[in-house]
């Protein structure tokens, strides 16, 4: 059932958007900071053969590479200085709340409330330009190594592909901040967001290109067509799936007044994480790449077929890619939802669970059904992401465009426009209490 909320927010119309000044100068910021990354993904590195890089990712772009290139909006293929995108940054954070929760100064820092966050995110900046620096001269290494791509190999062309590189990761971690801030959504969402959007013209040529030559029959154009919108309707219904603990709240006297005990209930999402663990995931397997390009293609052979196995599409990295989703599932939840706090909480307000003790067993309680419905999630992202690599290893086609890109595209969607709804009603009930007051005024007078 629609919450008082969700059924305000079915009957808004486009005319109460053109009112909504602020929302309207938030989207135009959003839209500008956007376009402002899109450009920025064309603009190449100094010093290399644009000629030559289109050939060398032409060569390796069905594997993991691919998927990178599809996070970076399609700098990789074009070796832009947005190359890195903003994976760096994801990375750090990664790194961050691990050691949030093995150290316990930066946990107490995380329980300081607002100024323990900025000091954390502020580490996180820190390990982005750290982690930039070193996945930049992993790519200067590889391109040198990778033939006639630099035009003047040496420490020069190094030293300003790192400078080049790491710039526009931090300026990318800044936009991002801004569209948070200033704009509509989640800015380092919305960054990856568009550019797996922009690809979509994209593999969609590629793909009709392909069955235009044969190489694709129509039957599986067709299917995987089909597969994508049931995978999209998929990811909308467990997304907006809940699992509700019912709370009970007693009776209570306040003055004279006896007020009836009310019930509500305890939302507990399907997918907690969201995204986060594909993100999280990709992130982490792009690292072996990173590595490799160092020795470029001299190093141990372990170090190349380690690198071999975790092609895309291959049984190690599928198996490695689940693993991981399913970690940081866990872990995830782990961070943004405390069972014992809950509890607290309700004890404190005079809540409870009908037939649960109040405070440890409600806590022990809460997250056993967390644990069971975060595995249901777990299993449904491991489904979602890995479906189409399934495929891809079955039947040897090539799809740009894959789960990962269908959640991404889903979520941040769905968290924007709840984003834009909130902005409307906060705008048409700012318009109702100024109504209300000049109704006051003129009563008065």
């Amino acid at each position: 059932m629609a919450s008082a909320a969700e059924q305000f927010a079915a009957n808004l119309n486009f005319g109460a958007l053109a009112k909504a000044t602020e929302l309207k100068k938030r989207i135009w910021f959003t839209l500008g900071a956007l376009i402002v990354y899109r450009a920025g993904t064309y603009i190449p590195l100094p010093g290399i053969d644009l000629g030559a890089v289109a050939e060398l990712f032409r060569q390796q772009s069905t594997g993991i590479l691919g998927m990178f290139n599809m996070f970076a909006g399609g700098a990789v293929g074009r070796m832009a200085i947005f190359a890195l995108g903003i994976m760096p940054y994801i990375s750090a954070a990664i790194i961050i709340q691990l050691l949030t929760a093995v150290s316990p100064q930066l946990d107490q820092l995380k329980k300081e409330g607002e100024q323990g966050r900025k000091v954390l995110n502020q580490y996180t900046r820190y390990g982005t330009v750290l982690l930039a620096m070193v996945q930049a001269y992993g790519i200067a290494v590889g391109l040198e190594g990778a033939g006639n791509v630099v035009v003047n190999p040496g420490w020069f062309f190094r030293l300003s592909t790192v400078i080049t590189l790491t710039g526009g990761t931090v300026f990318l971690m800044w936009l991002g901040e801004q569209i948070t801030q200033r704009g509509v959504g989640n800015g380092i969402s919305l960054i990856i967001f568009a550019g797996i959007v922009a690809e979509i013209p994209t593999a969609i040529v590629q793909t009709l290109e392909l069955g235009r030559q044969g190489a694709l029959s129509t039957s599986l154009i067709l299917s995987v067509l089909a597969a994508s919108i049931a995978i999209v309707a998929f990811i909308v219904f467990v997304e907006r799936a809940q699992r509700r603990i019912l709370i009970q709240y007693p009776k209570r006297q306040v003055g004279n007044r006896l007020f009836q005990g009310d019930s509500s209930h305890l939302p507990l999402k399907l997918n907690t994480a969201g995204v986060i663990p594909p993100i999280f995931a990709s992130s982490l397997l792009l690292m072996p790449i990173t590595v490799a390009n160092f020795t470029s293609g001299q190093g141990p052979d372990w170090l190349t077929t380690v690198t071999a196995l975790l092609g895309r599409g291959q049984p190690l990295f599928m198996v490695i890619y689940a693993l991981l989703i399913i970690f940081f599932c866990f872990f995830y939840t782990a961070i943004v939802f405390n069972p014992s706090d809950t509890a607290d909480n309700l004890k404190k307000h005079g809540g409870f669970i009908p037939g649960i003790r109040p405070g440890e067993r409600t806590a022990k309680h809460i997250d056993h059904v967390l644990t069971r419905v975060t595995a249901l999630g777990a299993l449904y992202l491991v489904f979602v992401v890995l479906l189409p690599e399934a495929l891809v290893a079955r039947t040897g086609m090539s799809i740009s465009f894959g789960g990962t890109s269908l959640l991404i595209i889903v979520s941040v969607t769905m968290d924007t426009v709840v984003q834009v709804q909130g902005h409307l009603l906060a705008h048409q009930y700012e318009g109702l209490v100024r109504k209300a007051r000049l109704r006051s005024r003129s009563k008065s007078r």
